[in-house]
């Protein structure tokens, strides 16, 4: 059986890759800071997958996770979180919070990932539209992203003499955990999909059909694949604009 971890796994887009590596085949190990809620995916899943916890801001921890797991095929990177704030006024420490998680420990697991994997494997990180087209208020999360782009193409340059093939997918807006406050806030996703050809904003499982095709394409590496309906095309919504708005009396 082909082994799986699917770090981030517990929601969202890292649990709809989990099911859908299950699905394929995989014998998945849902890695998230929240063990409880790993444990429970895990449960949901049966036997033989199982729930870890694992900090990706942590070396130690993303190091234990792959060795007590040993060689991996597949590794989907998912573990992610934003701020909003504009930079003149964003703290130096929610800036490096958001890099910590969404670039350095990217690196990371892509540094352990590279270590454990079996020859012909596959890496997958979940990137973001904001790795490309910026957002007023998100210059945390649109610099991490745009550097895990880059971190993706240099990990493919050099762990392909083994046939490892590193990708990434780059979501736009989709119906997460991590988006639920954005969401709430009134017009955000109305003028998301007023920016979006396709007409709506995405789910996890689009995003997790993507995922397992990249483990699949055995021809693709360094590719930084844009799932968005399209909005790379247009403009990303001016959320700190609604949120000021909502916060006007």
């Amino acid at each position: 059986m082909r082994n799986a971890i699917v770090v981030g796994g517990a929601s969202g887009i890292g649990w709809a890759s989990a099911q859908a590596l299950a699905t394929d085949g995989y014998r998945v190990v849902i890695a998230d800071i929240n063990l409880e809620g790993a444990r429970n995916r895990a449960a949901a899943l049966g036997d033989p997958h199982r729930g870890e916890f694992v900090d990706v801001s942590d070396e130690d921890s993303v190091a234990a996770l792959f060795e007590q797991t040993g060689a991996v095929d597949a590794v989907v990177s998912c573990a992610g979180f934003s701020t909003i704030g504009l930079i003149v006024d964003l703290a130096v420490e929610q800036f490096r919070s958001v890099i910590d998680v969404c670039l350095t420990g990217a690196f990371i697991v892509a540094k352990y990932a590279g270590r454990h994997l079996n020859d012909n494997g596959s890496l997958v990180s979940i990137s973001s539209l904001n790795g490309r087209q910026p957002a007023i208020g998100m210059a945390a999360y649109c610099s991490a992203k745009a550097g895990l782009s880059m971190l993706t193409q240099v990990a493919a340059l050099e762990l392909a003499p083994r046939g490892i093939r590193v990708n990434a997918v780059a979501p736009g807006f989709v119906h997460t955990p991590l988006t639920e406050g954005a969401a709430m806030v009134p017009g955000v996703v109305e003028e998301y999909v007023e920016n979006t050809p396709l007409g709506r904003a995405g789910t996890p499982e689009d995003i997790a059909e993507a995922v397992l095709f990249l483990t699949k394409a055995s021809w693709l590496t360094g590719e930084v694949l844009d799932l968005n309906g399209g909005a790379h095309m247009k403009r990303y919504p001016d959320i700190i604009g609604h949120v000021m708005k909502m916060a006007s009396p």
